[in-house]
C-alpha cells in the first residue's frame, strides 16, 4: 500500500460535514484529517464530491457472495443478526480486502418451532461458502435455559446475543412461539454480566414492550402492526434502546417492491440476475400495514433523541425474500429514513458513527486519525440530496481502493 491523499472533496465524518479537507491514508488507517497533502503521495482527486465513512448495514443475514456485493455498494461492515458468521467461520474475511467486514450474532434466542422457521418454504436449504462450524442453535423456552445458552453463544463467538420475540402475526402465522418476557429477561441479565450487547427482533408494538422491560440494548425492527404511542415512544427512549428500524423491510412485507431501485442504473449494473429478480419481488405477508405510520413511528423516535441506526434485514438471492439486495438496499434505507422524516445528515450518522457507537466499533465509523480507512467517495453531496451515496466513485476497504 502506498501514501494516499485524497483532496478537493467534501468531507463528511460521521457525524457533522467538515467542508473541504485533505484525508491521508496509509496503510489500513487513516493519518490525517485537513492540511495539505503529505509529501511523495498519491493524489486521488475528490473535487466536487463528497467523502463519507464506510457505511455499515445494521440488519443483515449473509449469504454466498453477499460480502462482496454489499462492498460493490460502499458498505464495507455488515451486522449479522442471524447466520454463519461467528469467530470460527470468519478468519478469513478479516484480512480480506475484496469483501465487507462482518459481526455477527450467531443464531439467535428463540423457542423451538419460532421465528424464523415459517418464513422458509418447505424443503428450503440455504447453501453456504463457509467451513462447516456451525453455530449454536439456541432454542429456549424457560428462563433457565436462555440464561444458561448466553455464554456458550459468546464461547462460541457470537458478537451480540439476539432474542427473537415474534408470536407471527405479522407473518401471517399467528400463535407461533415466541418468548415471554421472563425468558427475555433472564437471557439478557446473563448477557449484562458478561458485558454483552443484546438485541432483539421485535416486529409488534407489543414485541417491542418486551425488549423495553427486559433491558435489551436495541430493536433491530420498528413494529409494524399498529400505529405508536407516546408511550411506547417514552418507554424506548428512557430504556436508552436504539431502534434498525429497517423501513425497506417493512415496504417489502406490505408488498412493496423494490423495482425503481432495480432499474436505477447506479445499481442495476453491479446486480446479477438473482439480485434483480429479488429486488422486483416483496415478502408481501402483510398487505394491509400502512407505511405512512411507520414513518410516523420513526419520526417520533428520532424526535425523541431516541438512536436510529440504518439497517435492511437483507438475506439470500430469493424472491421470497423479495425487495432487498445486500448494498444496494442500504442506500433504499437512507433513502426511507430521510422520507420518514431524518435531514439526510441525521441518516448518513444512522449508516455510519451512530451504528459504530452503538456495536462498540470504535475503529471504524468516522473519518478521523488512527481509525480504519474504510471509505466511500461520492460524487454530489448526500449531506443535501441524499440519493447521490449511490454515485459511487471510489470505495476503499482498510485503504485497499476495489477495483470493481
Amino acid at each position: 500500500m502506498t501514501l494516499t491523499a485524497i483532496t478537493g472533496a467534501r468531507v463528511f465524518d460521521g457525524e457533522k460535514s467538515l467542508g473541504v479537507r485533505t484525508v491521508a491514508v496509509d496503510g489500513t488507517r487513516i493519518v490525517g484529517v485537513g492540511g495539505d497533502a503529505p509529501r511523495d503521495c498519491e493524489i486521488v482527486d475528490g473535487s466536487g464530491g463528497t467523502l463519507l465513512p464506510g457505511l455499515i448495514d445494521a440488519h443483515v443475514h449473509s449469504a454466498p457472495g453477499s460480502l462482496a456485493l454489499a462492498l460493490r455498494f460502499g458498505v464495507t461492515t455488515e451486522l449479522e443478526m442471524q447466520g454463519m458468521h461467528t469467530r470460527e467461520n470468519r478468519a478469513r474475511i478479516t484480512d480480506d480486502d475484496t469483501v465487507a467486514d462482518v459481526r455477527s450474532a450467531g443464531f439467535a434466542i428463540t423457542p423451538p418451532g419460532g421465528h424464523p422457521s415459517e418464513l422458509m418454504p418447505e424443503g428450503f436449504r440455504p447453501k453456504w461458502d463457509l467451513p462447516p462450524v456451525m453455530p449454536l442453535t439456541p432454542f429456549s423456552t424457560t428462563p433457565e435455559e436462555a440464561a444458561a445458552f448466553v455464554p456458550q453463544l459468546l464461547a462460541r463467538g457470537s458478537d451480540f446475543i439476539k432474542f427473537m420475540i415474534d408470536d407471527g402475526s405479522v407473518e401471517g402465522h399467528p400463535g407461533l412461539p415466541s418468548l415471554d418476557l421472563a425468558t427475555v429477561r433472564a437471557g439478557v441479565a446473563e448477557a449484562k454480566r458478561y458485558g454483552a450487547l443484546t438485541v432483539a427482533h421485535a416486529l409488534t408494538l407489543d414485541a417491542t414492550r418486551i425488549a423495553a422491560e427486559a433491558g435489551i440494548d436495541g430493536v433491530t425492527h420498528v413494529f409494524m402492526d399498529r400505529p405508536h404511542s407516546a408511550e411506547i415512544v417514552r418507554l424506548i427512549r428512557d430504556a436508552d434502546m436504539f431502534v434498525v428500524p429497517c423501513i425497506s423491510l417493512n415496504a417489502s412485507m406490505m408488498g412493496i417492491t423494490a423495482s425503481e431501485l432495480a432499474d436505477d442504473p447506479r445499481v442495476a449494473g453491479r446486480l446479477d440476475g438473482a439480485w434483480d429478480r429479488t429486488l422486483r419481488a416483496s415478502y408481501d405477508r402483510f398487505p394491509h400495514g400502512n407505511l405512512d405510520d411507520v414513518y410516523a413511528t420513526v419520526r417520533a423516535l428520532d424526535a425523541a433523541g431516541v438512536d436510529v441506526l440504518a439497517g435492511t434485514d437483507v438475506s439470500m438471492p430469493e424472491t421470497f425474500f423479495g425487495g432487498l439486495a445486500h448494498g444496494a438496499s442500504l442506500h433504499h434505507e437512507l433513502q426511507y429514513l430521510v422520507a420518514a422524516g431524518l435531514t439526510p445528515e441525521r441518516a448518513l450518522r444512522a449508516a455510519t458513527a451512530t451504528t459504530a457507537r452503538r456495536f462498540r466499533l470504535s475503529d471504524r465509523g468516522r473519518i478521523a486519525e488512527g481509525l480504519r480507512a474504510d471509505l466511500l467517495l461520492v460524487d454530489g453531496d448526500p449531506t443535501v440530496d441524499i440519493g447521490d451515496t449511490l454515485n459511487t466513485r471510489a470505495i476503499w476497504r482498510r485503504g485497499t481502493r476495489l477495483t470493481y
